[in-house]
């Protein structure tokens, strides 16, 4: 089973749970890692290079997903525009410079990580989700954990994953913090913002994002 890991820190509670789910799964015992950016693990996934990952939005649209996803209720901190003379997308995304654009905010797209640091240094920007979320009241699905067979291991890892809080031990968090310079704190802060659970709410938001999606594509 070859699974796509985006080591975004959005993700960090889920990669902690699927290292103890391959552990204790003889199912998943032979589960392997490809890495990349959430456009790069989109194109391996729908080329069938990994069987499984949590893939876009607006890629993940036709394929087969269950009831978790990269989900922000009102902000997310690490999805941002920065105001700009000329429009910029960010190349490790997908459904965030779409999102821009439905939302009609101009500047520098800038997702993930270095979005976070960004951040964190108090700049100017636009947080995309907080945007959506004062136009619709609706959360905003960024992901959906898509997969191409084995559905009942994934509802099974579903199931798992929303069932308990997921802690982070410290030697991993201390890791995450080195790997992205930012603060453990910092970390643990931003985590609050992240929703994983795909409830009726969510469902909504993504329908809508789609309607809106398809008007501008």
């Amino acid at each position: 089973m070859v699974f796509g890991k985006i080591e975004y820190l959005n993700l960090l509670p889920f990669h902690v749970f699927m290292k103890r789910f391959t552990k204790s799964s003889q199912q998943s015992m032979s589960m392997h890692y490809k890495r990349g950016v959430p456009s790069k693990i989109n194109e391996k996934f729908i080329s069938r290079r990994v069987d499984a990952a949590f893939i876009s939005s607006i890629s993940a649209k036709t394929y087969q997903h269950v009831g978790l996803g990269i989900i922000a209720k009102k902000e997310v901190l690490s999805v941002l525009v920065i105001p700009h003379v000329k429009d910029t997308s960010d190349t490790e995304s997908a459904t965030s410079n779409i999102l821009a654009k439905v939302l009609d905010v101009h500047g520098e797209v800038l997702i993930g990580d270095k979005a976070l640091r960004y951040y964190l240094q108090g700049k100017p920007h636009v947080d995309l989700a907080h945007r959506w979320n004062q136009k619709y009241n609706l959360p905003f699905v960024f992901a959906l954990l898509c997969f191409h067979k084995d559905k009942k291991m994934y509802k099974n890892i579903e199931k798992q994953f929303l069932k308990h809080k997921i802690k982070i031990p410290q030697y991993i968090l201390k890791q995450a913090s080195k790997r992205t310079d930012i603060a453990s704190k910092d970390i643990l802060h931003y985590l609050e913002y992240i929703s994983y659970k795909l409830d009726a709410k969510a469902k909504k938001g993504l329908l809508k994002f789609y309607k809106d999606a398809s008007r501008v594509k």
